[in-house]
Formats: C-alpha cells, sequence, structure tokens
C-alpha cells in the first residue's frame, strides 16, 4: 500500500487521505480489511486515531466497521449505484427549482465565481479540491431554495456516498464536463426558468451516475461482474 501525503496536512488529515488515497487507487479492494497495526505504525501513533479515522471514513461510505473484525472497504452495487443518483437527482432537482425565484444576483455571480474556480481545477488536474468546491456549488443553490429539512436530507444522503461522488469526478473528462453543465444551470437561474434548472440539475446528478458505471480509464468502483450489471440500469 503506497502512502501519498501533503506534507501541509495535519495527522488526522494525513490519515484520512492515507485510506481515502488507496480504495480511490484501488490499493485498497472491495471487502478488504484496512490494518489498524500497519497505520499505527506508520505514522507513529496509538490506534486511537485511527479507529477514529475508520468511524469518519465510514460516515463518508469508504469503509464498514464489523464487530471483532475491524474496519473493510465497502463494496457498492449496481444497485447502490442506481439509488443514490436516482434520490439525489430528485432531491438537488427540486432544490433548483425552489431556488430558481429566489436567488439573488450576488448569490448569481458566487455561482459563477465557483464554477471559475472549478474551471481553473479542472485545467490543473486537481481533483481533491475541486471534488470541495465542487460541493460548494451545488451547496449554494441548495441553501438558497430556503428549506432546511430539504438541505438536511441532500446533505445527509451525500455525506454516505462521498466515495462515488469522488470516484465519478475522477474519471477522464468528467471535471471539465461538471464545469460546461454548471454553465447551463447558472443561466436558467439567470432566466428564472425551474423547469430547466430542475432539469439540467437532475441531468447533472444523473450522468454522474451513468458514467461511474460506464467506467472509464480510471480506477472504478464496481466489481466486473456488478459493473457488467450497471450497465444495464437506466438512470
Amino acid at each position: 500500500m503506497k502512502y501519498s501525503m501533503d506534507k501541509h496536512l495535519t495527522l488526522r488529515e494525513r490519515i484520512l487521505e492515507t485510506i481515502r488515497d488507496g480504495i480511490i487507487s484501488g490499493a485498497l479492494k472491495p471487502g478488504e480489511k484496512v490494518a489498524e497495526p500497519e497505520l499505527a505504525e506508520r505514522f507513529g501513533i496509538s490506534r486511537t486515531p485511527i479507529r477514529e479515522a475508520f468511524r469518519q471514513l465510514e460516515s463518508e461510505g469508504y469503509l464498514t466497521v464489523i464487530p471483532r473484525k475491524g474496519a473493510v472497504v465497502v463494496s457498492f452495487s449496481a444497485r447502490d449505484v442506481e439509488e443514490f443518483y436516482a434520490i439525489k437527482s430528485i432531491l438537488e432537482g427540486y432544490a433548483a427549482r425552489m431556488a430558481c425565484e429566489k436567488l439573488t444576483s450576488r448569490e448569481l455571480e458566487k455561482l459563477v465565481t465557483i464554477n471559475e474556480r472549478l474551471r481553473h481545477l479542472a485545467d490543473t488536474g486537481d481533483i481533491k479540491h475541486f471534488f470541495k468546491v465542487h460541493g460548494d456549488f451545488h451547496d449554494q443553490f441548495i441553501r438558497a431554495a430556503d428549506n432546511e429539512k430539504l438541505h438536511e436530507l441532500i446533505t445527509n444522503l451525500v455525506s454516505k456516498f462521498q466515495r462515488l461522488r469522488f470516484t465519478s469526478l475522477s474519471l477522464p473528462g468528467r471535471m471539465q464536463v461538471s464545469v460546461q453543465e454548471h454553465e447551463k444551470i447558472i443561466e436558467a437561474f439567470r432566466r428564472k426558468d425551474p423547469d430547466l434548472a430542475e432539469q439540467l440539475v437532475r441531468k447533472n446528478a444523473e450522468y454522474g451516475g451513468k458514467v461511474l458505471m460506464q467506467g472509464g480509464d480510471g480506477v472504478l468502483v464496481l466489481p466486473p461482474a456488478e459493473r457488467a450489471a450497471a450497465q444495464q440500469v437506466d438512470l
């Protein structure tokens, strides 16, 4: 298992990044146990912070902690992918519809600024920062919908499937396509067209699921048998 770490990260962040990178790169396979002793020795710390990191990664959908066995890498099925992106598209599409009449000119300009930042990150291939800023873009219009329960539902949903979203955005060309999709969404907001805004946001989410299941040159989340089944799923 290779370790790729930024020297500016805190110890907790380094542990999290090490495990995330191992899973995304395929060094840690679905169903594989993540060894506490190896990580504790690598970072020169007790197992307590390692277990805390495991709990966070479990909440993000990277690991599952099994009693008396430890932490293992989550394996997603075609159905998991289908259900997540289907629900995400419905909820975020509704949020876009509700936000359409409520977004202020200042909030619209902030969306433009965020998307320009995403364009730069896509051009430089900085997927880690792109992933975070991409979340900021969506959170901006979701909050503008002014529905606390809706925001809570979406936040809870996407937090449990961070691994799927990160892997989808990591696929070749996906970041650039996302920026282009955002431009169309912003234009729909400018025109105050709720039908178009909802349609585009739903399409955005659905596309994320499709490229993930169809695969690319990047590492795929689904094992071969499940990928084959996923090809038949119509999002």
